[in-house]
């Protein structure tokens, strides 16, 4: 990054203009020791359901998404309108105010709230990260809401995985959660994505195998902030929360399966755009 007055700041290949904020260090959380974790607009809590466990999800001002694997057990969500049966992998979205869930067998299940919301904020295991807001990370606005409110099912059986597709994404007006294709065995080293994105976090969510994360953290003019590459392994469950502009690329390690989830918050207005790629647009409309 080339200062105001430094003249190589006006030619064509200079590094764009930067705001000078900090940039956060990422974070690497094991969801068996430290179960409920927040990013800046989205708290994750990671439950080890037991058959017959009755779980409250308190009376909450947004909507809740449960991340459901094939793992999970099967479980009843129950809200003032009903009781609604869940017995397969996929995203289920529950509408605003009070809610539980009855579980029927042993697994995980991953819980997604928006991060003010008060039955959780205080819970958190990693808030002392944010004290303070991050100035890079764009606030949450939740995006228009849908037709009806109601609690809405999406299973994976319905949408097979398409190379053509960029997994299998589902968004609610807070959350995008990405259902990443399973992975046989180590990802191919020859083809790793590093990418890096402008103004949201991204959490990414291991449920089955290891991973490593590699994280680099460009250069600012204020070199006390310089870090080194970072190449974290994470067991499972797992998750990487993943600060913008850092470059960034994840790879599956385990010979066995592997499974990545990503989730952003707000939703990816660019995965939004493009035509067929968020399976539920239709109940949730773009801005």
């Amino acid at each position: 990054m080339y200062e105001k007055d430094d003249p190589r700041s006006g030619l064509a290949t200079a590094p764009r203009p930067d705001g000078g904020a900090a940039i956060a260090a990422a974070q690497y959380l094991d969801l068996r020791g430290t179960p409920i974790v927040r990013a800046q607009n989205v708290i994750l809590i990671h439950t080890d359901a037991r058959d017959g466990d009755d779980l409250d999800n308190g009376t909450l001002e947004g909507e809740l998404a449960i991340v459901v694997t094939d793992a999970s057990p099967a479980f009843t969500v129950l809200t003032g309108d009903g009781a609604t049966k869940v017995d397969s992998p996929g995203l289920v979205v529950v509408p605003p105010g009070a809610s539980r869930i009855s579980v029927h067998g042993d697994g995980p299940l991953v819980r997604l709230v928006e991060a003010t919301e008060l039955p959780w904020r205080d819970r958190v295991a990693n808030a002392a990260a944010y004290a303070e807001n991050h100035p890079r990370v764009a606030l949450l606005e939740r995006w228009p809401a849908p037709p009806e409110e109601r609690v809405r099912v999406y299973p994976l059986s319905d949408v097979p995985d398409d190379p053509k597709r960029f997994g299998r994404i589902f968004r609610t007006r807070s959350f995008m959660v990405n259902f990443l294709p399973l992975q046989n065995g180590p990802r191919d080293p020859h083809k790793l994505s590093p990418h890096t994105h402008d103004d949201f976090e991204q959490l990414s969510l291991a449920m089955r195998g290891e991973y490593v994360h590699h994280i680099r953290t460009p250069w600012l003019s204020d070199s006390t902030g310089w870090r080194d590459d970072e190449h974290v392994r994470l067991g499972s469950p797992s998750v990487a929360i993943i600060p913008p502009p850092t470059v960034h690329t994840s790879a599956a390690s385990d010979p066995g399966v592997n499974q990545l989830i990503d989730i952003f918050s707000p939703p990816r207005a660019d995965f939004s755009g493009k035509p067929g790629w968020v399976l539920n647009a239709d109940d949730y409309p773009m801005p």
